[in-house]
């Protein structure tokens, strides 16, 4: 499984889901029983997996989110930063 580019920020409120810990070898008593821990663990793996893409596109949701919020706010700041500017007096020849 590929890792995202560049690492996405977990809200506290929606942290990132922890993967499964694999079995070790020695979990198994390779007798056939169903189900064995490793088909436990390929099922955890498969909601892990699932929530994984769930939370990731919940986080460039957010992402994208924010970043149109901070482009609409842009303009406003423009305006208000130049509203107290100084203003410069126009030069007059002589």
């Amino acid at each position: 499984m590929k890792s995202p580019a560049a690492p996405l920020a977990a809200s506290n409120d929606d942290p990132k889901p922890v993967p499964p810990i694999r079995p070790n070898l020695e979990e198994c008593c390779h007798s056939g029983c169903n189900p064995c821990v490793f088909d436990l663990y390929d099922e955890a793996l498969e909601r892990y997996e699932i929530a994984l893409a769930e939370w990731q596109t919940r986080q460039t949701r957010q992402t994208r989110q924010t970043r149109r919020v901070r482009q609409t706010r842009q303009p406003e700041k423009a305006r208000r930063v130049a509203a107290s500017a100084p203003k410069n007096k126009p030069r007059t020849r002589r």
